[in-house]
């Protein structure tokens, strides 16, 4: 049976054990028991997720210290001889694996966001060259496979119904910590597209009229997001670019409006619930993936789009 420690975020530890995916991803469901690393005790709602977990106390360790978190994932891993260190791509993770990796003399694999099978190997997949191709990844060494993880790509199926075991664990070896929190203030409304049930994404084919899209996806209830091409084009922040070299998004509607479809943009919506494709190419790369594709001009399609919302809002409140 192999060995999984996955290291939970302290922001949102619940939200982590989406890196389980990437353990049955790697080994077949039931091919490795799991063991969730927690600084400062986690949610509740964890034991009956994952088989260990691993809880440190806020007094010894805080949970954003980074440093002797590293000495807690050395500790453990020469306690219980993991066969891979799977850490969230979030501010604190990209901290913590390059620190770990060294600390264990292994190689670190950042940004994954796949996993395929060949000849008996396991290859880490992970956008390179910023975004334009795709790396695959074999770890040739002896030690723990360990990779640092996008959000939103891979997904798990919380199907454990009996409780896991608790550990709480007292690192032997904790330093005087070098970071101290000095002031903390509630972070407004980000307005993220990760976040955003329902996406309007635009491309290539909209780049002269993107900011049309705005009042759809206001009536639709959702935020708008771009690709590459609009990004590069000057006419959208990277915050809200879809892709490889983007964020990687799951909204349940994901409306593409004069978007091709290539390789580094489709890697960054594999899991979004449903695909809506308005191109007047009905051939282009993401019609395949689509779930309907609607072929013509989005500058004709979106103002009628907005119009057919608004007259059926209308109607509606008029029936109330």
């Amino acid at each position: 049976m192999k060995r999984t420690l996955v290291v939970l975020d302290p922001d949102a530890p619940f939200e982590s054990t989406e890196l389980l995916g990437v353990m049955d991803a790697m080994y077949g469901e039931g091919g490795s028991s799991s063991y969730a690393l927690s600084l400062g005790g986690g949610d509740e709602r964890l034991p009956r997720i994952v088989d260990w977990l691993i809880r440190v106390d806020a007094k010894l360790v805080e949970p954003h210290d980074v440093a002797n978190a590293t000495n807690c994932v050395e500790e453990l891993h020469r306690e219980y001889d993991f066969d891979a260190i799977l850490v969230p791509a979030t501010p604190f993770g990209r901290m913590l694996a390059p620190r770990a990796a060294m600390r264990l003399r292994v190689g670190l694999v950042a940004d994954v966001t796949g996993i395929r099978h060949r000849r008996g190997t396991i290859q880490m997949v992970r956008p390179a060259f910023s975004g334009r191709i795709v790396a695959e990844v074999v770890s040739t060494g002896t030690g723990p496979l360990m990779m640092s993880v996008r959000r939103n790509v891979f997904t798990y199926e919380r199907r454990r119904p009996e409780r896991g075991r608790i550990v709480d664990f007292a690192p032997r070896r904790v330093d005087r910590p070098r970071v101290r929190l000095v002031e903390q203030r509630t972070r407004p409304e980000s307005g993220d597209i990760r976040d955003s049930e329902v996406l309007v994404s635009g491309g290539g084919g909209v780049l002269r009229s993107f900011d049309q899209l705005e009042r759809l996806a206001r009536a639709m209830g959702g935020v708008v997001s771009a690709s590459r091409k609009v990004v590069d084009g000057g006419k959208a922040p990277r915050r809200i670019q879809v892709g490889q070299s983007g964020k990687t998004v799951s909204p349940r509607l994901y409306v593409a409006i004069g978007i091709s479809g290539s390789i580094q943009h489709v890697v960054g919506l594999r899991n979004a619930g449903h695909v809506v494709t308005v191109n007047p190419d009905r051939n282009a790369p993401i019609c395949a993936l689509s779930d309907i594709v609607v072929e013509g001009d989005a500058r004709e399609f979106i103002p009628r789009m907005v119009e057919r919302i608004e007259r059926g809002a209308n109607a509606s409140a008029r029936d109330e």
